[in-house]
């Protein structure tokens, strides 16, 4: 009994002596390692510019006209620019063709049709294809040599001018230039190469006008008789309820259409200007 309690007693020491280094491994604090700290930022060298030794430029620069400055040049484009609406209309033969179309559009009975729009860009296109020839012609002799720096810009207004007083001088009656004469306070010249362009551009507006209503006239005359019968035939068997547009409208138009009337009124036009 007292080797068995020996023993008892000494299995018991043992565990109380390995129990707490088993404690205190298991509670020891967990070691912490420090982390790498970040890489320094990378630094470039300062790079230097080398000086600026042209012209400071503090804002928009626009270069104007030869042997003009810049604030003329603009003040003179932005005036031909306003002006070129009533240029088109007053030296070319727009008015006269705008004229005709109307008159044509009134004849056939239609408000409508074609469009304003549409007669409007056919006048412009009829224009251009009129007035291409001096228009190249103006390029060739003033805008072409003030672009290079050859001639002056009063140089360049004259030499364009004369192109267009050769155009309207072809056309403008004389009737309406000794008119204007006759305002103008001005003496006849010898040939018409002598007359102003202040007496010129309104007997050519004059002229255009009355060549218009000339034209415009001609062509409404027979459509005007087409509704004056259709008018009559619709009274004599007694359709009033019914007005006679309704009955001439399409008569008329076959009847344009059957002449084939739109290259008819367009060669007639162009050949007028020849």
């Amino acid at each position: 009994m007292t080797l068995r309690r020996f023993l008892r007693h000494a299995s018991v020491a043992i565990c109380l002596g390995v129990a707490p280094g088993m404690v205190a491994a298991q509670v020891e604090p967990p070691v912490f390692t420090q982390s790498p700290s970040p890489p320094p930022p990378l630094s470039f060298p300062a790079r230097t510019m080398p000086p600026f030794s042209g012209p400071v430029n503090n804002g928009l620069q626009i270069q104007g006209m030869p042997n003009t400055n810049v604030p003329w040049s603009i003040v003179a484009l932005l005036t031909g620019l306003t002006l070129v609406p009533s240029l088109l209309v007053c030296i070319t033969p727009f008015a006269r063709i705008l004229i005709v179309f109307h008159f044509l559009r009134q004849a056939l009975g239609l408000q409508t049709t074609p469009s304003n729009q549409t007669l409007i860009g056919l006048s412009l296109i009829l224009t251009f294809f009129l007035m291409q020839p001096v228009a190249q012609e103006i390029y060739d002799n003033a805008v072409a040599p003030l672009q290079t720096g050859r001639i002056t810009t009063a140089e360049a207004f004259n030499r364009g001018e004369l192109p267009l007083h050769k155009f309207m001088a072809h056309y403008a009656r004389k009737k309406d230039v000794e008119l204007f004469l006759h305002l103008a306070g001005e003496t006849s010249p010898k040939n018409a190469d002598g007359v102003s362009m202040r007496v010129l551009v309104p007997a050519y507006i004059v002229s255009e006008l009355k060549a218009g209503f000339q034209i415009g006239t001609v062509l409404f005359l027979p459509f005007l008789i087409v509704d004056m019968v259709v008018a009559s035939i619709t009274t004599s068997v007694g359709m009033l309820q019914l007005p006679p547009v309704v009955i001439s409208t399409p008569i008329k138009l076959l009847l344009f259409l059957m002449v084939d009337g739109w290259h008819l009124l367009i060669g007639s036009l162009m050949r007028s200007f020849r």
